[in-house]
């Protein structure tokens, strides 16, 4: 591409009048073409701004960042993020023994369907080499015990460290520690089974069976050294009966489970979410 697409995230604490202008001029002096702007106000009298945009650049972004961090980003206070679409972002998986989350990401992945590219999965049993295999990818098989944990962070973070952009959790049935996700560099993505904050941890499809809940779900969140406390990206929902066994809710749920999870990944991918605090803001597709 003469004039490759390029994405900007924008946020800042202080909603203010000229935000926008700054930005779309300063763009429009690079030369670029804005195709798509979206933003949000937590309140228009100071609230907190947030500003997804993307354009196309010709020449490309070289030294775009440096410039726009003096001309406007000092002026508003702001953080900000470019990305060029042309780097794929890079994805490494981790799981355990359950499949399903990883198998829908592989297939989505080689179908073309993900706007980033998986690059290696681990995990901390063996039984799935052979299926990512398959999809041309190195699986890195990695113990984990109670007596050498430490030792196991140590080498996934040497498999992890440069050469990932996102690393997903699809099942990964182990607490990461805040060391890793401190060292880690970059964010980490979790599916957990249930419609969070309800049930977090361990067995939430048995502890939904004993309560009789009515409807079970899924959650897509980052995570952080707060057990299943992370900022949430997506959730979705089915209903269920009294007829339905654990085994049958477990089966249900993990339709629910793929989907969240490849809808989470695939907005992380697209410059969609915007972590603030402990929450996100997601502009839509």
């Amino acid at each position: 591409m003469d004039a490759p697409l390029m994405r900007l995230l924008v946020w800042c604490e202080d909603d203010q009048p000229g935000i926008v202008s700054a930005v779309s001029t300063f763009l429009f002096d690079a030369g670029a073409n804005i195709v798509q702007s979206d933003q949000y106000s937590s309140d228009p009298e100071g609230g907190d701004f947030f500003l997804r945009m993307e354009f196309t650049l010709p020449g490309g972004p070289e030294g775009l960042a440096d410039k726009f961090a003096r001309v406007v980003a000092a002026r508003f206070d702001m953080g900000f993020r470019f990305w060029d679409t042309r780097e794929r972002k890079r994805i490494a998986v981790l799981v355990s023994r359950y499949d399903h989350c990883l198998r829908d990401l592989l297939w989505r992945w080689k179908s073309g369907e993900l706007e980033g590219d998986v690059v290696l999965v681990a995990s901390n049993h063996p039984a799935l080499r052979e299926d990512v295999e398959f999809f041309g990818l190195p699986y890195h098989h990695v113990p984990v015990d109670k007596d050498s944990k430490p030792e196991s962070e140590e080498r996934l973070l040497e498999l992890l460290v440069g050469n990932c952009d996102l690393v997903v959790l699809a099942r990964y049935m182990q607490i990461l520690s805040g060391d890793f996700l401190e060292r880690v560099g970059v964010p980490v993505m979790n599916i957990h089974h249930s419609f969070l904050p309800a049930f977090a941890g361990a067995g939430p499809y048995a502890r939904a069976k004993e309560r009789g809940v009515k409807l079970i779900g899924a959650t897509a969140h980052y995570v952080t050294e707060e057990l299943d406390s992370g900022p949430i990206i997506e959730q979705d929902v089915i209903r269920v009966s009294h007829r339905d066994t654990v085994a049958r809710l477990e089966r249900r749920g993990a339709d629910i489970e793929r989907a969240v999870l490849a809808r989470a990944v695939q907005w992380h991918l697209q410059d969609r979410v915007i972590r603030h605090g402990n929450t996100t803001v997601v502009f839509g597709p």
